[in-house]
C-alpha cells in the first residue's frame, strides 16, 4: 500500500511539473513607423498546434481574456485601443459557450504617438490558453519594443 501511495505521488509530482512547464504560445513584438512622431507596435501570437488563447472581448462566465497593460511614460501615449484582427468565434467545450479564440493568425496592432524615438517601451500581456483536454492558468509575460 505505501509503494502504491509513493508512485501515486510521484506521477502527480511529475506530471503536474511538467503541465506548468508547458508554454504552447509564445509573443513576438515589432515596431513599425508610420510617422516622424507615430507608429504601431505589432503584436503576433505563436500557437502550438492544438492549443489556443481567448481575444480581448469578454464573455460571461468565460476564459481569461487577452489583455494588455503598458507602462506609463512621458515619453509616448497611446492612440485609441489596442486593435485585433484574425479571431475566430468558436465554441468551447470547456465553457460550453461560444468564444473568440486567437490563433497563430491573429494579430494585435496598438498605435502610439510618441515625443522622441530610440527609447524601448515595455509591456504586459495577461492571457490564458487551453487545448481539448485542459487550461493552463493565467499568465503574465513582460514584453520590450524598441522605437525609433
Amino acid at each position: 500500500m505505501k509503494k502504491l501511495i509513493l508512485l501515486l505521488a510521484s506521477l502527480f509530482v511529475f506530471f503536474g511539473t511538467k503541465a506548468q512547464q508547458q508554454n504552447p504560445i509564445t509573443w513576438q513584438v515589432s515596431y513599425k513607423s508610420t510617422s516622424a512622431t507615430e507608429g504601431e507596435i505589432i503584436v503576433t501570437p505563436r500557437v502550438e498546434k492544438g492549443w489556443h488563447s481567448y481575444s480581448q472581448k469578454v464573455t460571461a462566465d468565460g476564459p481569461v481574456p487577452t489583455s494588455f497593460k503598458f507602462s506609463e511614460s512621458k515619453q509616448y501615449t497611446l492612440v485609441g485601443k489596442m486593435e485585433e484582427s484574425n479571431v475566430n468565434e468558436e465554441f468551447d467545450k470547456a465553457f460550453d459557450a461560444k468564444i473568440f479564440v486567437v490563433t497563430d493568425k491573429s494579430v494585435f496592432k496598438q498605435k502610439v504617438k510618441f515625443t522622441k524615438s530610440g527609447f524601448n517601451l515595455a509591456f504586459k500581456i495577461e492571457f490564458m490558453c487551453c487545448n481539448d483536454q485542459m487550461c493552463l492558468p493565467p499568465k503574465i509575460v513582460d514584453l520590450t519594443v524598441k522605437v525609433q
